[in-house]
C-alpha cells in the first residue's frame, strides 16, 4: 500500500495528540519521536462558529448589536472565556446565490468534562439565527491540545 503524505502527516499527528487515527502506526516516518513532539496540555475540544451579519432586509448585524449578543448569550454560557476574530465571509445560501458578508468568529476551547458546552453551543446558535434572521450559523468542532 503507498502510503499518501497526507497519510503520514495524520499519523504524525494523531501521534502527537496521542489519538487512534485509523492510519497504521507504520505510516508515521520512524525518526519522529513522539515523546520529545508532544506538546505539554490537556486534550480539549475546540468549536468555532461563524456568525455572519447579513440580515434578508439588506441591513447588517452592527457592531454594537453583536457585542450585546455576546454579552448575553455568549458569555454566560462561556465565562472562562473565548476568541473574537472579525473578517469577510462568503458562501452559498439556500437560494443558490452567492453571499459575501462582514463575520464574526468566536472560537471556544473547553474540556471534554464540560458536560454543559454541546447544548449551551446549540442554543447560542439557534438564539443567533432567530434573533437575526439568519439561513445558518456555521459550526466547527475539531481536538486540540491546550496548556495555560
Amino acid at each position: 500500500m503507498a502510503v499518501s503524505r497526507r497519510m503520514v502527516a495524520v499519523a504524525a499527528a494523531s501521534a502527537v495528540l496521542g489519538l487512534g487515527g485509523g492510519v497504521a502506526a507504520s505510516a508515521a516516518p520512524s525518526t519522529v519521536d513522539t515523546a520529545q513532539v508532544r506538546s505539554p496540555g490537556e486534550i480539549w475540544k475546540r468549536t468555532e462558529l461563524f456568525f455572519g451579519t447579513g440580515k434578508p432586509d439588506g441591513t447588517e448585524v452592527t457592531d454594537k448589536e453583536f457585542a450585546a449578543f455576546s454579552d448575553r448569550e455568549i458569555t454566560p454560557a462561556f465565562p472562562d472565556g473565548f476568541t473574537r476574530l472579525d473578517g469577510s465571509g462568503q458562501w452559498r445560501g439556500g437560494s443558490g446565490s452567492i453571499v459575501r458578508e462582514h463575520t464574526h468568529v468566536i472560537v471556544l476551547l473547553y474540556p471534554f468534562a464540560n458536560s454543559d458546552a454541546e447544548r449551551q453551543i446549540e442554543e447560542v446558535r439557534a438564539d443567533y439565527k432567530k434573533q437575526f434572521q439568519q439561513e445558518s450559523v456555521l459550526r466547527s468542532d475539531s481536538v486540540e491540545r491546550v496548556s495555560f
